[in-house]
């Protein structure tokens, strides 16, 4: 490896790192509480360094957004997708999103939950940002749905869009109570499993409990 090479290296590293510790700090204080001081302070590194990668707030916060949809991409969508087409795909996905939830991947729980709730009647490029990212985990979900449906393992009047809405509320619900009530995670497990087995040609796709 060249210089350069290492150089190079060596930024994009400390560039993840200091973005890992981005998304973590914001799913705790939400995006308004993401600064380079701030950031600078959890990594006890010097505040001028960090403006070698972003020049503002607004870049950094940007910078965070595009690395949790990354992050939420491999941790939650990526190993849903490996699962079979249709009702299982779906029900995997739920699950997967769940126990990002359950193992604390984030200290705050979820980074785009806090970051959604904080945005609400704003506007800006971050705001508009989100909403790009929102639409695609939903436009995922309806997708998902629509497979199913046209794989015969949900019924052909099943509204794509009205059960996604009901599978991602129980994702919602489940981390909102996750953090005082320890069934909330498995209710909301459970909850979505009768709803689908309840939809469901065959039943038996899906798991008994």
């Amino acid at each position: 490896m060249t210089g350069t090479d290492g150089r190079l290296a060596r930024g994009e590293r400390t560039r993840t790192t200091v973005l890992d510790a981005a998304v973590a700090l914001a799913s705790e204080a939400g995006l308004d509480g993401l600064s380079l001081g701030q950031l600078a302070d959890r990594l006890h590194v010097s505040k001028s360094g960090l403006f070698a990668h972003w020049s503002s707030k607004e870049e950094l916060q940007l910078a965070a957004i595009e690395h949790a949809r990354n992050q939420w991409a491999r941790r939650v969508v990526g190993p849903a997708l490996d699962r079979p087409r249709g009702l299982r795909r779906l029900f995997a996905l739920h699950e997967s999103r769940l126990a990002f939830y359950s193992e604390r991947v984030l200290p705050g729980g979820c980074f785009f939950a806090i970051a959604e709730f904080e945005s609400t009647g704003r506007t800006g490029v971050v705001p508009d940002r989100l909403a790009v990212v929102l639409a695609e985990w939903i436009t995922l979900l309806e997708r998902l749905v629509t497979e199913a449906v046209e794989l015969g393992e949900l019924p052909a009047d099943t509204v794509a869009r009205r059960l996604a809405f009901e599978v991602d509320a129980a994702g919602v619900a489940a981390l909102l109570h996750s953090r005082l009530l320890e069934r909330s995670l498995d209710d909301a497990r459970q909850a979505v499993l009768a709803r689908l087995r309840g939809l469901a040609t065959d039943p038996d796709l899906l798991p008994y409990d």
